[in-house]
């Protein structure tokens, strides 16, 4: 018994000290930042086609990698709605002052799922005040700032997602899946598991089986009945129990799709500043163009915007930037199927990156010698 004891004893010691130094190892792996790691990664995932990248400078292809694949394209699809919302208020259909009650978007905010955006934002609107409505040109402001899925989710309310789905028509875009609300869509689960009195693995199995336009139409019917019939904080709750990581991941898979080249396109039109009349960028760009918010910036670029999404599985970021003498950069980064290392170093790593090419000349060179001539691409 004694010696049954010990070995026990030695077992879980030996396991403490492997995740310790797992631990530890993961820290170290993440600690440094290093740009170059997107261009590891890049070549690494190539193959797989879960990794995408399109770069224009100065109007010229810089780099095209997997620029076709379709990926998820999680918050950075705000983008869409960002477009919409200047184009409707410039036209005079929605007015950005319109008043909007807290308790409206709070509708669609399910806690603990989206990373603590909504509730960071809601703290910034609070600080040294105390307010219970906001006009629509914050909602529009948080959902692109702060990423909250709750002013996006009340935003295709508002602008409808017939003409949301309409921009990447307008736009000429090649491959874009239709946008769908997908705070909505975390409820399905639970909706299947109600009303066809399932098991959690029971369900698991339906959604893997389940048609992409039936999933998308689930989520617009638990949209429209939440407009008046709000889910109750034990709804949420009972939400959050069976959202594991099974159920995340094809939450994620689902979320609407796009590609690094029809991402870039955007961006490139956006830098313009001539695709859109002056009128809808006097809307759009206070929402989209966040780093110009940043004094440092001001003071060697004339305009910049970006828009980044990520899951447990995905990283996406689309930007664009023209600095004071003139030069403009466009990037569009699709990542997919990532695992939590990859995940980590991705987000600590992304925006280096982005500066690096935007302000070291020998950078960029590396950049285009060691992926241009990656040959994993479609037509």
């Amino acid at each position: 018994m004694g010696i049954a004891l010990w070995i026990i004893v030695g077992i879980v010691v030996s396991l403490v000290l492997i995740m310790g130094i797992g631990t530890l190892m993961f820290r170290r792996e993440i600690k440094n930042l290093n740009p170059e790691y997107i261009i590891h990664f890049i070549k690494e995932k190539l193959e797989g086609g879960n990794v995408s990248l399109s770069i224009k400078y100065n109007d010229q292809n810089w780099i095209d990698v997997n620029i076709n694949q379709l990926l998820p394209l999680a918050s950075t699809v705000k983008i869409i709605l960002a477009i919409e919302y200047a184009q409707q208020v410039a036209e005079g259909k929605i007015d950005p002052n319109q008043k909007v009650k807290l308790k409206e978007l709070d509708k669609f905010y399910i806690p603990k799922t989206d990373g603590g955006a909504h509730e960071a934002w809601i703290t910034q609107l609070k600080k040294d005040k105390e307010i219970d409505s906001v006009p629509l040109c914050e909602v529009a402001n948080g959902m692109i700032a702060y990423s909250s899925n709750a002013n996006t989710e009340y935003l295709i309310d508002v602008l409808g997602l017939q003409n949301i789905n309409h921009v990447s028509e307008s736009l000429g875009l090649l491959n874009h899946d239709p946008m769908y609300p997908i705070v909505s869509a975390l409820y399905i689960p639970t909706q299947l598991m109600n009303e066809k009195n399932l098991s959690k693995q029971e369900v698991l199995e339906v959604m893997k089986k389940m048609d992409i336009s039936e999933y998308r139409n689930r989520a617009i019917d638990i949209h429209n009945r939440w407009l008046n019939q709000p889910p109750s904080d034990q709804e949420k709750q009972q939400l959050r129990k069976i959202l594991d990581m099974d159920f995340q991941k094809i939450w994620s898979n689902r979320l609407p799709r796009s590609t690094t080249r029809d991402y870039v396109s955007i961006m490139n039109k956006l830098n313009s500043k001539i695709h859109f009349n002056e009128k809808v960028h006097k809307y759009l760009d206070p929402v989209m163009e966040q780093p110009m918010k940043i004094q440092n910036n001001r003071e060697w670029l004339v305009h910049a915007g970006q828009k980044g999404g990520s899951t447990a599985f995905v990283l996406t970021i689309a930007m664009y930037a023209t600095d004071r003498e003139q030069n403009k950069t466009e990037i569009a980064f699709f990542s997919n199927n990532l695992t939590r290392l990859e995940q980590t170093k991705l987000s600590r790593n992304i925006n280096g990156f982005q500066l690096k090419f935007l302000k070291d000349a020998e950078f960029r060179t590396q950049i285009k010698k060691e992926l241009s001539n990656l040959v994993i691409q479609d037509d």
